[in-house]
Parts: C-alpha cells; structure tokens; sequence
C-alpha cells in the first residue's frame, strides 16, 4: 500500500497495512457485495447528505464548544465541501489507500482545531438516524415503532462508544504528561535553549544555546533563578511567576508560557519557555525544560493584528478600529467638563472617472496621495480612516467648539484644491465633505449617519463643498424614504390615475382637440405628488417599466374608446422611458397592446427625450426603427433644452418636434426667444417634421406660433390636463 510519507507513521501505529486493513474488513463481514449495495443507493445517499451537512452545521451551532471552532464562514463552507465530498465517497463502497488517507487526515484536522470525540461521533449519529427516516418509506405504525427504537439503541451505542473513544485518548494523554520531563531533557542538544533549575539549592544550568539567544556567552548568565528573572521583561515577571507556582502547586500538568526576556544589547526577545517539575535520583525537586525564539512568530502576529486595524493601501485605520476608537470618544464624552468631538465624512468627487479613464493603479495612488492631505489637515489627538473605497472619515476629538470642525472641514477642501501631479500629470480632485457633531450618549451608528445624510446634503448641492448636519436632513431622508416605499406599491394597489392634456389645431380654435397627452399623476393620503419627485424613483429602481406599459395599455384603451364616441381622428402622446426602449422585447410589447385595445399604430405617439439620442445605445435606436417600420410615431421632446447633436434629427426615426416652453415663453416679447423659435419651426418643416409647441399660455403666442405656420399647441390657454371624465370632445 502506498502511503504518503507524513502519514506512514500513523498508518504503521494503526496497523492500517494490508494484512490489518484486511483483518478489520473481515471482523466487520465487508464484502464486495457491500460495496455493490451502496452503489446502488447512491443517489438517495447523497440527496440525503446534502440536506444532512446543513442542518448538521446549524445544529453544531447551538452548543458552545463547536461554536467557538466554526466562528469563521469560510472555515463552515470548506468544512461543509470536504463533509459532502466524504459522504458521496462512502456510497462509493471502495475501500482503498486513498480512502484510508483521507480518513487518517481528517482526524488529524479534527484534532489539530480541537474538535472532540463527542461531536465527532454524534454527527455520525444524526447522519445515520437521517438515513434511517428517509430510507424507509409507508411504513406500518409498528415498524415506525422498531424503527425508533433502534434509533434509540444508536443514541446510547454511539454514547458509550464516545466515552470509551474519551478513555482512550485520556489514557494517552496521561502518558505523554508522564514522560514530559524526560522529553525535556531529551531536548539538550537541539535548536531550543535548555534550562534544568535545582530548585532546593537555587542552581540554574542554561545551555550554550539558551544563552547566545541573549547574546551571551553560556558563564555570563549566572548559576541563579535571580539571574534568569531579573532578565525578564518587568511587564512579564509576575505572570511568569505565576505560571511556574501554579505548576508546582499541582495546577498544571507542565509549565507553557510565553514571555520577553533582555538581550545584551537591552532589546527584547520573545520567547516561549515549557517546563516539567520531577524529582531526581537525590530526591531532589528540580525544574528542566526548553526555551524557543519566538520573536518572528510573534512580529507575524503583531503584523497580523495591525493588518486588521489597518487598511491595506492607505495605512490608515479601517472601519473596524474607527468603531473602536469611536466607542473611546463616546466614553469620554460622558465624562464631566468633557469638551466636544465631530465627525467629518469625506468623499470624493467623481473619484469612478479616474479608476476608469486612468486605471486602479493611478486611482490608489490619488488615494495614497489624498490620505496624505487629509493626514496633514488633523491636529493632535484626531484619528483619520479609510472608511471604504474612496470613503475617508475623521474623527475630531477635544474640540472647542462644535464650530471648529467646519474650520477643519474647510482646511480639508482647501488641501485637496492642490493638483496632484504623477510624473508629466497633473489632476484636481475635490471632494464634499459631511459633518456631524459626536453628543454624549449618541449611538456609533447614529453618528456615522448623520455625518452621511450631511455628506449626500453636500453631494446635492453641487458637491467640492461642506454640510453640517441638522435635524432636517434625518426628517427629508425619512420622507423620501416613506415616499420610495409608497410610490413603488403605487401600482399593485392601483394608486396611479391617468390625466390627459389637449393638444389642438390653432387654425380650429373652435373645433375639439386632435390629440392627447398621457399624464401619469399620483396621490398619497390623499395628496398629490409632484411627478418630478416621484417618477426618478420609478426610474431608479426599474419600476418604471411595469409602470410604463400599464401607462401605455390604459392610454391605448381610453383613446380607442373616444375613436369609437366623439373623436374619431383622435391620437394620443405617450412619455417613454430610456429603461422602457432598452428592453429587448419593447417593440413586441407595444404591438400587443396595440392588437389587445385595438388602437391603430399610426393613432399612438411616443415621446422621448435628447438624453436618449445622446446616449446613443444601439438597444434604443433598434426599437424607435422597429416601432417606426410598425407605423407608431415618435416625437422628440423638450427639443432644444439639451446638448442633442442636430445630426441626431437625421439619424433617428423622428416624426414630430415638440418646442419645448421655454422658447415660447417671452417669444411674443423678446426678439431673441423669437428668433430662435423660428429657427426651430424652420428647421423642423424643412426635415419634414410636425412641431407642438408647448407652454401655449398667453393669445399673443397663438397668433406668433400661426404666422410661423405651427397649427398644433398645447398649454394651459389652451386646455390643462384633465382626468378622463371631465375631458369633452363637443
């Protein structure tokens, strides 16, 4: 049998060689059959197990001693792979050297976390009471009944063999207590440092090695105790001291501590020192063991430690430790003549375009060159973290004042207007800064954020800037967020209504409308929500699409039912969405709801923005086609508002031009409003596009719009949008 060279040892202990391995299958009457059996179960036996593992882990969970071994996630989720892998293997029913292996190794992990014998062999316990339940399947209620009392005789079978299992291992270890001092002595001769103290004389031997870890020579040390503590750290001494009493008093099998010792130069080394008491052929009590440098392992561990306090990149403190050093602030803010503490949260403005347009590496290395600004801005005592990504925050302690942190605030923002120059580049980074006062009793989560709803306040206003925090930002943040949750149920508790604004022919003044627009409106508590705050929350979260075609399926039924009535040429203007045309399937969408309401395709517009031209996805320029091939008609709002190329005006599928009102608003007074409208309406005749001038509010407009020979308009001289029952057509 071929065995890895580690575990030969073990595997020699066991008598797990041929001749053993085969004794043990023939006392347990295993035979190829056996295997054959559990490969043919095999697929219910890994359904099974799989459930098995996760429960078994939840149920590891409620006792103290696993719990404290699986406090780590990803040491559950390893465990919980090589568990499923285990159990796939015993439905293998092959019983080989790897499957030895893998047992053998298993148990030395088990041993080496800590897990005992108990738990061990109680998982085996629920695993095979698991199988029983769900092997059997309509049983009678008496083979129910046998059935849980064998599952009774595996509690106690499995109990009993767990003690036994503890027995064995406590005989063991009673062994290798015993033999722990001639161990000790065994040690003269290797890497460590060997010490053997006579306790009843006071002598001190120490090895040549023990002594050159000191940098001494093995006759500088001294043949006393005394010249071996009064090396020892002065923080260390009593600790140590009390770890060799509590062994000599029978409290501890040997002694096992850590501790610093001086060397000649006056540094300190750390070092472990194991022991045993015995008592020599003299009768003579005397201490012997070994001392190891442990120096590196513990600058390992101190590296370790200050990695977890620190962030990686920067070297500043990370959101762990600044929680720490906040729960410090709030603590001496409770104190009596304590003065005040201000939190200041940093964040950098348009930081994404840098990593994007420059790459990760420029980006940290502007972060690395921001954190050595912001360090230079702190004054004693202030702590400075990297809360995340492009995230900082400062905590300001002793303060004066709540005002001085705004002084800070603005040093900050003064401090980052400096370029940042990387060899033959220069870039300007800003950053908007929100900060809140620390009060006494005030929760850690609290205080962060109020510091964030300043910071997103600084973000609104324009960013490169300071906000202090007040009670309005938390009362704004709730209501938005009251109005999120609203506006996004709006639809299933059918909340939105449809208002529908008139556009008429100006030639006709006193003939009915030739077209609609669909407005959707929305109430709450029987108030209405302005569209501007409650539709970029649709937009935000995608709810806009659902939203958009219930919009356009109602639209559709209400101006095929005036079709039929007292409008037969009636057509009607739907807003779309940048969301809605970037759906793959939107075209086909809208040609149901065209088949479902009987609408024709050249009775609907669709009103879309320049944003949509400018952004140019090839998803939305595919649809308007698709849609325009249909006979629907899109029209451009808002035309002239935004940044839209005119060569977009050629590119698209466009059928009609909505002035936007801002043109029209003092055309019929301002010769330059004036001449831009007839630019316009110019340029949309000359394409060959309709124009709707919107905003129509004064009869001067009117008369302007028809000598410019724009016959369509709408506003609120005209018709203001109304809900679809009070709207006439006569």
């Amino acid at each position: 049998m071929d065995v890895c060279t580690v575990l030969k040892p073990v595997f020699d202990k066991l008598g797990l060689d041929a001749e053993g391995l085969r004794q043990r299958l023939e006392f347990l009457d295993w035979s190829a059959a056996d295997g054959e059996r559990l490969r043919r179960v095999r697929a219910f036996g890994e359904r099974t197990s799989d459930d098995f593992v996760d429960a078994l882990y939840l149920r590891l969970a409620q006792f103290p001693e696993p719990r404290a071994i699986l406090h780590d996630d990803g040491m559950v989720e390893r465990l919980k792979r090589s568990q499923r892998s285990y159990y796939q293997k015993l439905f293998d029913g092959v019983i080989d050297h790897r499957y030895l292996e893998e047992r053998v190794r298993i148990g030395h992990i088990h041993e080496q976390v800590g897990v005992e014998m108990k738990w061990y062999l109680g998982a085996y316990r629920l695993y095979l009471s698991q199988l029983l339940q769900g092997w059997f399947d309509g049983l009678s209620v008496e083979q129910q009944s046998r059935l849980a009392d064998f599952d009774s005789l595996l509690k106690i079978v499995f109990f009993d063999m767990g003690l036994a299992a503890d027995a064995y291992i406590d005989a063991e270890h009673r062994a290798l207590e015993a033999s722990e001092a001639r161990y000790a002595h065994a040690l003269r001769g290797a890497n460590d440092g060997i010490w053997d103290w006579d306790l009843q004389r006071d002598q001190l031997y120490v090895s040549a090695r023990w002594a050159s870890m000191l940098g001494l020579a093995q006759d500088q040390v001294g043949p006393r105790s005394m010249h071996w503590f009064e090396r020892v750290h002065p923080d260390d001494q009593a600790d140590l001291q009390a770890a060799i009493a509590q062994h000599l008093q029978g409290g501890s099998p040997w002694i096992r501590h850590e501790y610093r010792l001086r060397r000649s130069d006056g540094s300190y080394l750390w070092v472990l020192t194991r022991g045993v008491v015995e008592v020599d052929a003299q009768g003579r009590r005397r201490l012997a063991g070994s001392q190891t440098d442990i120096s590196e392992r513990r600058r390992f561990q101190r590296d370790l430690e200050l990695a977890a306090r620190h962030d990686p990149l920067t070297g500043l403190i990370n959101r762990s430790q600044l929680n720490v050093e906040l729960q410090r602030t709030a603590v001496q803010l409770s104190r009596p003549g304590a003065r005040h503490a201000a939190l200041l949260f940093i964040d950098l403005d348009r930081f994404k375009l840098i990593n994007d347009s420059l790459g990760h590496a420029a980006g940290d290395r502007v972060l690395l060159h921001v954190a050595d600004r912001l360090s230079s801005c702190l004054r004693p005592g202030d702590q400075l973290a990297r809360f995340g990504g492009d995230e900082f925050v400062m905590l300001l302690d002793d303060l004066a004042c709540p005002q001085d942190a705004e002084q800070v605030a603005t040093r900050v923002l003064a401090a980052l207007r400096e370029p940042l120059c990387f060899g033959e580049r220069c870039l300007v980074v800003s950053a908007s800064i929100g900060v809140a006062p620390l009060l006494p009793g005030q929760g850690l989560d609290d205080a962060l954020q109020a510091a964030d709803l300043a910071l997103y306040s600084a973000k609104e206003s324009g960013k490169a800037r300071f906000e202090r925090f007040d009670q309005s930002m938390q009362d704004r943040v709730r209501q938005r967020l009251k109005l999120e949750s609203n506006v996004l149920q709006a639809l299933q508790r059918e909340a939105f209504t449809l208002n529908y604004q008139p556009i008429f022919d100006l030639r006709k003044p006193d003939q009915p409308p030739v077209a609609v627009e669909v407005l959707l409106r929305w109430s709450h508590d029987g108030e209405p929500v302005s569209p501007e705050a409650f539709i970029p929350v649709l937009e935000e979260s995608a709810e806009i699409v659902p939203v958009g075609y219930w919009v356009l399926e109602q639209a559709c039924r209400q101006t095929r039912t005036w079709q039929q009535g007292p409008a037969p040429d009636l057509y009607c203007s739907v807003n779309l969405s940048g969301r809605q045309l970037q759906e793959a399937d939107f075209a086909a969408r809208v040609q149901q709801i065209l088949s479902a309401t009987g609408l024709s395709a050249r009775s609907l517009v669709l009103e879309i923005t320049e944003s949509l031209l400018i952004d140019h996805d090839p998803h939305v320029l595919a649809s308007l086609r698709e849609l325009a091939n249909m006979g629907v008609r899109i029209a451009l709002d808002d035309f002239g508002t935004g940044y839209c190329s005119l060569g977009y005006l050629n590119r698209f599928p466009l059928h009609i031009i909505k002035l936007d009102r801002s043109f029209l608003h003092e055309a019929h007074q301002d010769s330059r409003q004036l001449t831009i409208c007839r630019a316009i309406i110019a340029l949309s005749r000359s394409l060959g596009l309709a124009v709707v001038a919107e905003g129509v509010e004064h009869p001067d407009q009117v008369a302007l719009l028809l000598e410019e020979q724009c016959h369509l308009g709408q506003g609120y001289l005209l018709g203001r949008p109304q809900p679809v029952e009070q709207l006439r057509f006569d």
